[in-house]
């Protein structure tokens, strides 16, 4: 007990709306639900929680975290309540600590075990069709600060066949099995079917049986394995963990998508794969500009590239540089913008393709040059239209290059495209562009595409009166989602 109020807990219990009394019975019958019947909590104990920082003996935090994930739709994990780990004497923190709130970065041993809970809490959100963006994204030093010395230390290493971590309770007997090279190659395989599925069709229906799968690996990793074995689970481990993400991302699920960005990068950390984990927090530095916040963006980016180390190939590298353009094109830097593109292009001519690019690189190609090019040119247009045009030749030849499976990479050029065209005074061509892009819009299940068709809605407003506009505008109105209206009528 701390003596102090856990603020992390009184926030949430205050989001709920439930009295101390009404969670005290909560807990009791959540409690008995979960295989434990003896618990009798009372008013007076949720009390001392919430206000004297007093931290409950297990299974209670568990449980905790499962009724305010119900309660709240979102995912809501142990951490969040303001409630250490027990199993590692002198580690636990204080309830209530405001510095690191989320415990960035775990050690080494709470990485699966991390990876299981959340997972799990997310799965169960997705069986009550419970959905929202809940809390906020985590942003600025908060996120980078633990981040940065983690990142460029050692991993911890682990031998030996018995469990990783001392409390196996969290995992069920089918979970925390042992496997063997035939079963990760499965995974592995698993892995490469949901990245081309993402790739095709976005992220929102194949988000559920990637999280599923997450699950599973968690609990694979609570036991040690042979070096080999352990190195390529905690591979498969952080390739899931960024393709969940990416989807929760693309569905607009934001603070859950920056959670499994996080997780990614531990994953691949404890594979020994700088590389990997850099490109993991790059992800969560495009979610940032995304959401507006490029300053965060760039801070994480510093760290991404900093973080991958020498190993680093130069495509991956060059990846890297396009994020950052992106992010630089956001805040109208278009000096540093050009510069940084064109070390991306030097970068990308230099991998002569003598080392095998990691499975997770391959989808950055040529065409996806192009694209974040276009990407970044039609971004710094609103700062300097004469890019716009400049934004078109790099959608165009991205066009040219794509692959028919890469569906949502191609709406994107298209709507790329044809925003680059409004801005440049081109509304024919614009028009042209965005009917294309609405053609598929249908097959994929992105938010992400919304999003930019409704950047480039905003744009069209000038041209509401034209002939050709003006009825585009309108089908945009029918078919754009409820939300995307209102976000529409509060931007224009």
């Amino acid at each position: 007990m701390t003596g102090q109020p856990n603020t992390r807990l009184s926030d949430l219990f205050g989001m709920a709306g439930w009295s101390k009394g009404e969670l005290a019975r909560m807990v009791n019958r959540k409690a008995a639900a979960m295989g434990h019947p003896q618990l009798a909590t009372d008013t007076s104990r949720v009390r001392r929680w919430i206000d004297m920082g007093e931290s409950p003996r297990d299974p209670v935090p568990e449980v905790l975290a499962a009724l305010f994930t119900e309660q709240l739709g979102r995912v809501v994990t142990i951490e969040d309540l303001g409630f250490g780990r027990r199993g590692r004497a002198g580690k636990r923190r204080a309830a209530g600590k405001d510095q690191n709130p989320d415990g960035l970065p775990w050690a080494p041993e709470r990485t699966a075990a991390v990876l299981t809970e959340f997972t799990g809490m997310d799965l169960m959100l997705n069986r009550r069709g419970l959905v929202t963006a809940g809390a906020a994204v985590t942003a600025g030093s908060a996120l980078t600060g633990p981040l940065n010395e983690w990142l460029h230390t050692a991993p911890g290493t682990a031998t030996g066949d018995g469990p990783a971590t001392a409390d196996l309770a969290g995992y069920d007997a089918y979970e925390a099995a042992a496997v063997g090279s035939e079963e990760i190659a499965a995974l592995e395989t698993s892995v490469e079917v949901f990245r081309k599925w993402d790739a095709a069709r976005g992220g929102g229906l194949q988000r559920k049986a990637v999280v599923g799968q997450l699950n599973e690996v968690g609990g694979i990793l609570a036991y040690r394995h042979p070096p080999h074995l352990q190195k390529r689970l905690w591979g498969v481990a952080a390739n899931l963990a960024v393709l969940a993400g990416w989807m929760s991302h693309d569905v607009g699920l934001e603070p859950t998508a920056q959670k499994y960005f996080v997780i990614a990068a531990h994953a691949a950390r404890e594979g020994g794969d700088r590389p990997r984990a850099g490109e993991a927090l790059s992800r969560a530095a495009r979610q940032m500009v995304h959401l507006g916040r490029a300053d965060d963006a760039l801070e994480l980016m510093k760290l991404a590239k900093s973080g991958s180390g020498e190993e680093a190939l130069p495509r991956t590298r060059a990846m890297l540089h396009t994020i950052e353009a992106w992010a630089q094109a956001s805040l109208g830097r278009g000096q540093a913008m050009r510069r940084t593109l064109g070390e991306a292009e030097e970068l990308f001519v230099s991998d002569r393709g003598k080392e095998e690019a990691p499975s997770w690189m391959q989808m950055f190609d040529e065409a996806d040059l192009y694209g974040m090019q276009a990407l970044a040119y039609r971004t710094l247009a609103e700062f300097e239209p004469a890019a716009a045009v400049i934004a078109q030749r790099h959608a165009k030849r991205a066009l040219e290059l794509r692959v028919d499976e890469r569906q949502r990479s191609r709406l994107f050029d298209y709507i790329s495209l044809a925003s680059a065209c409004l801005i440049g005074d081109e509304p024919e061509q614009a028009d042209r562009y965005a009917r294309l892009a609405l053609v598929s819009m249908g097959e994929t299940s992105s938010h992400r595409t919304w999003h930019r068709l409704r950047e480039m809605y905003r744009l069209s407003a000038q041209y509401s009166s034209h002939r050709t506009i003006g009825p585009l505008r309108e089908e945009l109105e029918r078919v754009m989602p409820q939300q995307a209206k209102k976000t529409r009528n509060s931007t224009i």
